[in-house]
């Protein structure tokens, strides 16, 4: 299948991405092209911030639904796959973004500038970020802070629990690796505008 191809009149879209309620801070900024569908922004989100595309997920945008309908369950989603970014969300505005119904994390994608696209750079790509993604089935925000203070703390009841669940007693909830975030998003890659390549990061 050939890849979407990045052109001189598209428009590019710089989005910040907030896990809601989770301390420390976890946010990725993304840069995508607004011809992209909300089915490919939703694996820029999984890619960048470190999720497994294990659970169900959905948008929310000025009240309206996006995912993937099931006809035979709720006809009130909209189709993410023929949704364009640009046809939807504009600079300044933004998009509610939910995954893994059960553990129910929140996050909040705000389109912090559109601008055009810079010759030879890939999109989408990841420009900035901190704090580590949480892992999955984790319990959401509320077991999230239990799961690292119990595998940092030897003295905690369910320490050893946790570290036979996680695999190791490592986990450091600030760690972010921008460069291997914007590595997991090159599969994703659209064909760049010609010219010379560029690696600047504003």
């Amino acid at each position: 299948m050939a890849r979407s191809r990045v052109t001189a009149t598209m428009k590019i879209f710089r989005i910040e991405i907030v896990l809601v309620d989770v301390e420390p801070l976890v946010r990725r900024v993304v840069e995508v092209p607004g011809e992209a569908s909300l089915g490919l922004l939703h694996e820029v989100v999984q890619e960048a911030m470190g999720w497994e595309n294990a659970h169900l997920h959905e948008f929310e945008i000025d009240g309206l639904r996006y995912g993937m309908p099931d006809p035979d369950w709720d006809s009130d989603v909209l189709d993410e796959a023929v949704t364009k970014l640009f046809g939807v969300l504009a600079a300044g505005q933004n998009a509610g973004y939910v995954y893994d119904f059960g553990d129910n994390w929140h996050h909040v994608l705000v389109v912090d500038a559109v601008a055009t696209p810079g010759p030879g750079v890939r999109y989408p790509r990841c420009v900035a970020g901190e704090g580590a993604c949480p892992p999955e089935d984790v319990g959401g925000v509320f077991g999230y802070p239990e799961f690292v203070d119990a595998l940092a703390d030897p003295r905690h009841a369910e320490h050893d629990e946790r570290v036979e669940w996680w695999g190791s007693d490592r986990f450091d909830p600030h760690h972010f690796d921008l460069a291997a975030a914007d590595r997991a998003l090159a599969r994703l890659a659209w064909t760049p505008l010609a010219g010379a390549s560029s690696t600047a990061r504003s």
